[in-house]
């Protein structure tokens, strides 16, 4: 009995298998599992699994305290019936359409007890002749405490699957939110061309070729048109085809059998595989090699391949959305990449800018990353100061918008308050090589800057009061007099709401959201 209820299969081949076992051993003539439903109000029991019963018998229902089972039930005590065809308790339910060759029999029904409740019983009929119903109904009882651990088991593993699947649900619906296109920040020219693209070619399975430099988030966009598209609910498989060497590049593709080469001691499903259905994304296509060129070109015209060391074919359905920062064109004129793939792989083809070429966008970038790293790291930096921005602006950013969101990660780790200023950007911002901004005032003119930057930015977070902004600079209101007649500044336009109650972030999100 523990071997038959200790297999993996369903619940109910489990106990059918444990009444088979009760037959042949036990010499029982029918036998039946009644569990209650909780679908249904109050826990109707009805028959979870049946050996011998005709069809009527396996629509039989009982209520709690309703004959012989639904009293096993509601009591927790074991029954046993010397004579089954003397006992009005069994009118018209299972055990009473009895076969016609079995004449009479003994009943013995007992109660399937899960954490000390009742939640269902196990009933035989016995051959009536010289048996101990005794002995029989301990044996059942044993048996039915087995049955119980089988049912405990199997409802924790549904729960487990319940569990999992409201999981994956909802991760799969915080991936969609957090790819959603209104996600991607940016309300450049360029950038509103590649919004353009992405709704084009999302609603349909046709192949994308995603350009641009890296750092310029080409793995963002190819987020962006999966779960814009139809196979959103699917796998989406990424591979970064540099990170893998040539000898295991195809591998990982296609998969392999059992023993193609030294150290394959199982078989192995390759990526192609897992995303049947859904969207395989290949980072960096350009660094392919020339053998895996091919078996990719026969996927993309075919839809079919086969494991490496196998000679099975395999059929897949797979949109292909691909990456790369090389030139295509130069390595085909190499001979370093195949010119029929690069035509299959361009079907439609999206440009992404590097962000030197859209600076609108550095400050909106800026605000986003600053207030996504202000709450990874329980920051209370609310904004960027008038310096730190000229600075960001003026930089040419070779590294992209990666760079760009290492920098505010670093600047927020290193700011001490609730404002960004120019100290806390890497050195590479702060030298006039680096960002190609070259000095063409005088010392004493741009001491004259900064002091006139600190002072405005001082009456912005005062709201033009000259008495308040002199006590956040730690000077004297008079001296406050002095230098704003000096610099000709109005304290009278910052007379609006605190910056610092509005920081730069807040616009930028209503600019993606209007976007």
């Amino acid at each position: 009995m523990g071997r038959a209820l200790g297999g993996s299969q369903e619940l109910r081949s489990l106990l059918e298998h444990s009444l088979e076992k009760l037959e042949a051993h036990l010499g029982i003539i029918r036998g039946a599992v009644f569990l209650a439903d909780a679908s249904v109000e109050g826990g109707e029991l009805q028959v979870a699994a049946a050996l011998g019963l005709t069809k009527d018998g396996l629509r039989a229902r009982y209520q709690a305290g309703e004959g012989i089972i639904g009293r096993v039930v509601e009591s927790g005590r074991p029954v046993i019936v010397p004579a089954t065809g003397r006992e009005p308790l069994l009118m018209n339910k299972a055990f009473q359409r009895r076969r016609t060759s079995i004449p009479e029999a003994s009943f013995v029904a007992v109660p399937i007890v899960v954490d000390r409740k009742p939640v269902g019983a196990l009933a035989a009929d016995f051959p009536p002749t010289g048996r101990d119903l005794e002995q029989d109904a301990h044996f059942l009882g044993v048996v039915a405490t087995m049955m119980a651990q089988a049912i405990r088991a199997q409802a924790r593993i549904e729960d487990e699957h319940n569990r999992l699947l409201t999981e994956n649900k909802s991760l799969r619906s915080e991936l969609e939110d957090r790819y959603d296109l209104s996600n991607i920040v940016g309300t450049s020219r360029p950038m509103r061309q590649v919004y353009e693209q992405i709704a084009q070619v999302a609603p349909t399975s046709t192949t994308a070729l995603i350009r641009g430099e890296s750092g310029t988030g080409k793995e963002l966009i190819a987020h962006a048109i999966h779960y814009n598209s139809p196979r959103a609910q699917k796998p989406f498989v990424k591979v970064s085809c540099a990170a893998l060497p040539d000898t295991l590049i195809e591998s990982e593709l296609f998969g392999y059998e059992r023993g193609a080469f030294t150290g394959a001691d199982t078989r192995k499903r390759g990526r192609f595989e897992m995303a049947h259905g859904g969207t395989l994304f290949l980072d960096e296509v350009g660094e392919l090699n020339l053998s895996t060129q091919v078996k990719l070109l026969r996927v993309l015209q075919e839809g079919e391949f086969e494991r490496l060391g196998g000679t099975e074919t395999l059929k897949v359905d797979v949109r292909l959305i691909t990456a790369t920062n090389r030139n295509l064109e130069a390595a085909m004129a190499e001979r370093q990449f195949r010119e029929d793939l690069y035509y299959r792989l361009n079907v439609f083809s999206i440009f992404v800018p590097p962000l030197r070429d859209r600076k609108p966008d550095v400050m909106l970038l800026a605000d986003h990353f600053l207030l996504k790293y202000a709450r990874k790291h329980n920051k209370r930096i609310r904004r960027i100061a008038t310096p730190a921005i000229d600075m960001l602006m003026s930089y040419h950013w070779p590294g992209n918008v990666r760079e760009l969101e290492n920098t505010l990660e670093r600047a927020v780790l290193t700011g001490d308050g609730q404002v960004i200023h120019g100290h806390h950007l890497p050195p590479a911002l702060q030298t006039a090589e680096a960002s190609g901004t070259s000095m063409q005032s005088s010392l004493a003119d741009a001491v004259q800057q900064y002091e006139k930057d600190l002072i405005v930015d001082a009456l912005k977070s005062a709201r033009g009061n000259r008495a308040r902004a002199a006590r956040l600079l730690g000077t004297t209101e008079r001296i406050m007099g002095y230098k704003v007649l000096k610099y000709g500044i109005e304290p009278r336009r910052f007379h609006g709401p605190p910056v610092t109650q509005a920081p730069r972030w807040k616009a930028s999100r209503a600019a993606a959201a209007t976007r």
